[in-house]
C-alpha cells in the first residue's frame, strides 16, 4: 500500500492545469462504464429504451455534481476526497423488484421511473440518519453481514449479465452464436488486459473490451445509430420529470440497501485515507468518514430529484491514486467538472445505448461476479466457527433460495412477496437478525476452532 511520502501531490498541492487533466481524465477512464452501466442495465430490463439517452446523460451530470461534493465539501457534506461518485450497482436487483412490479400492472415508463426514483429519494433518508452514528451500530453491521450482503448481491446480478450476454430478455436471437460470440470477445480481452503487467491497461481493460465486443457487433449488422438523429445537441436537467410515488413493499429491499452502503463507503473512504497518507483513527478520521457517508446520502437524494438512480462512493478510484501518486483534491474538481459536461450532451448516452446487449453481458458479468468475490474475501477474513457457518449458509441458502424458486412467496401476501422476492433483502434479514440472535462462541469453542484451524 502506498504510504504519503511516495505521494507526487498531496492533498492539499495544486498541480499545473496539464497535470491535473491528465490525472482526472485516468479517474474519469476508470469510473465511466460503472456510471453508465447501472442505467444501461435497468433501462434494458424495464424496457426503458427511449428515455435511456436522457438518464445516462443525468447518471454523468450528478456524478460530477456528488464528486463536487465530496471533494470540496459544503459544512458537514463531504469527506474532502478525492471521491468519485457515481451510480451504484449495489440497487439494481432491489430497483429491478421495484420496476417489474410497477410494469406487471401495465405501468408506463413514467409510472416506473416515478416509483424507482421516489423509493431512493426517501430510501437516502437511511444513510443520512446512520452517517450520524455510524460508529456506533458495530453490533448489527459487521463484516459478517455485510459479506454476506454483498456476496448476494453479486451472486443475485450474474444472471442479469449472462441474460444480456445471450441477447437480453425477450431478444428472438437469444442464445445465438452470434451473441455468444461477441460476448465471449469481451469477456476473454477483459481477462487477458486485467492479467497484464501494465496498470494501463487494467485499468482499461473493460472499456478497450467493450469496444471491441462493439467493433465486432458492427461488422455483425447488430449496431445502429440512426436515433442519433432525433437526440437533441445539448440536454438541461429536468428536476422531478417524472416524478415520486411510492410503495412500502419494495422500499424495504432499498433501504436495507442503503443500510449497507453506508458501511461500504466507510470502507472505501478508509482506503482512501490510507492512500492520501491521512490518519484512520481519532476525531480527523470520524469527521471525515461521516461527512461522506452523509454526502453519500444527500447526492442519491439530489440524484432522485434529477431523475438518476442511487449514487455512492466509487472504490476502484482509489487504486488511481495509489497508481499515479496524485491525491490532490484540486484533480478531485477537475474530475467533477469532466463529468458534468460529459452529462450535458444526449449524443453520449445515445452512442452508449446502441451498444449491444452481448457487449454489456460481457463485461457486466465479470462485475458482477467480482462483486461477489468482494463479498467471499469479506467472508474469507472472519473466524469460520459454528455460529458463523450456520448464519452464512442460513443468509446464503434463504437469499438465493428465493432467487431461484420465486414461486415460494406466492401464497404471501402482496407486501412480503416483494420484500422477499429480493435475494438481497431476504439474505440480509435473515443475517442480522441471526447474528443478533444466536449466542457469542464461548472462549473454549473459539480455542478449540483455532486449534482446528
Amino acid at each position: 500500500m502506498q504510504q504519503v511520502n511516495d505521494l507526487l501531490y498531496q492533498l492539499n498541492d495544486k498541480p499545473s492545469f496539464g497535470k491535473s487533466l491528465t490525472a482526472a481524465l485516468q479517474h474519469v477512464m476508470a469510473s465511466f462504464v460503472g456510471i453508465i452501466t447501472p442505467t444501461l442495465i435497468l433501462g434494458a430490463a424495464l424496457g426503458l429504451g427511449p428515455e435511456v439517452p436522457y438518464l445516462i446523460s443525468m447518471a454523468l451530470l450528478v456524478s460530477g455534481i456528488a464528486t463536487f461534493i465530496q471533494v470540496r465539501t459544503i459544512g458537514p457534506l463531504g469527506c474532502g476526497l478525492i471521491a468519485v461518485q457515481g451510480t451504484s450497482f449495489a440497487f439494481i436487483s432491489a430497483l429491478l423488484v421495484a420496476g417489474t412490479m410497477v410494469k406487471e400492472r401495465g405501468g408506463s415508463h413514467e409510472d416506473i421511473l416515478a416509483m424507482i426514483l421516489g423509493i431512493s429519494f426517501w430510501g437516502a433518508l437511511i444513510e443520512i440518519i446512520l452517517s450520524r452514528f455510524i460508529d456506533k451500530i458495530r453490533r448489527i453491521i459487521t463484516p459478517l453481514t455485510t459479506g454476506i450482503v454483498i456476496t448476494t448481491i453479486g451472486l443475485s446480478l450474474i444472471k442479469v449479465g449472462m441474460t444480456d450476454l445471450a441477447g437480453g430478455f425477450g431478444a428472438s436471437n437469444f442464445g445465438s452464436t452470434q451473441n455468444l460470440s461477441i460476448g465471449g470477445l469481451v469477456l476473454c480481452v477483459i481477462i487477458v488486459l486485467n492479467s497484464s503487467r501494465s496498470h494501463w491497461l487494467r485499468l482499461a481493460a473493460i472499456f478497450i473490451g467493450m469496444i471491441a465486443g462493439t467493433i465486432l457487433a458492427w461488422i455483425y449488422g447488430m449496431v445502429d445509430f440512426s436515433h442519433l438523429k432525433e437526440l437533441p445537441l445539448i440536454t438541461f436537467p429536468q428536476p422531478l420529470k417524472y416524478g415520486f410515488s411510492f410503495d412500502i413493499a419494495v422500499f424495504v429491499p432499498v433501504a436495507m440497501v442503503y443500510f449497507l452502503t453506508a458501511i461500504e463507503t466507510s470502507g472505501d473512504l478508509t482506503a482512501n485515507s490510507l492512500f492520501c497518507g491521512l490518519p484512520i483513527k481519532g476525531p480527523a478520521y470520524f469527521k471525515r468518514i461521516k461527512g461522506g457517508i452523509l454526502a453519500d446520502g444527500v447526492n442519491s437524494m439530489l440524484a432522485a430529484v434529477m431523475n438518476t438512480f442511487p449514487n455512492t462512493t466509487f472504490g476502484q478510484n482509489n487504486a488511481v491514486i495509489q497508481m499515479t501518486g496524485v491525491a490532490s483534491r484540486h484533480v478531485g474538481i477537475f474530475v467533477a467538472v469532466i463529468l458534468m459536461i460529459l452529462g450535458l450532451f444526449p449524443v453520449i448516452g445515445g452512442i452508449l445505448q446502441a451498444i449491444p446487449k452481448p457487449v454489456l453481458g460481457g463485461a457486466t458479468l465479470v462485475m458482477f461476479a467480482t462483486v461477489a468475490v468482494a463479498g467471499l474475501r469479506i467472508l474469507g477474513n472472519e473466524p469460520m466457527d459454528r455460529r458463523n457457518r450456520l448464519i452464512i449458509a442460513t443468509s446464503l441458502g434463504l437469499g438465493i433460495g428465493t432467487m431461484m424458486v420465486p414461486e415460494i412467496t406466492t401464497q404471501m401476501p402482496v407486501w412480503c412477496q416483494y420484500i422477499f422476492a429480493s435475494a438481497v433483502s431476504t439474505a440480509g434479514f435473515c443475517a442480522i437478525i441471526l447474528s443478533l440472535v444466536l449466542p457469542q462462541p464461548t472462549q473454549e469453542e473459539l480455542s478449540a476452532y483455532v486449534t482446528e484451524s
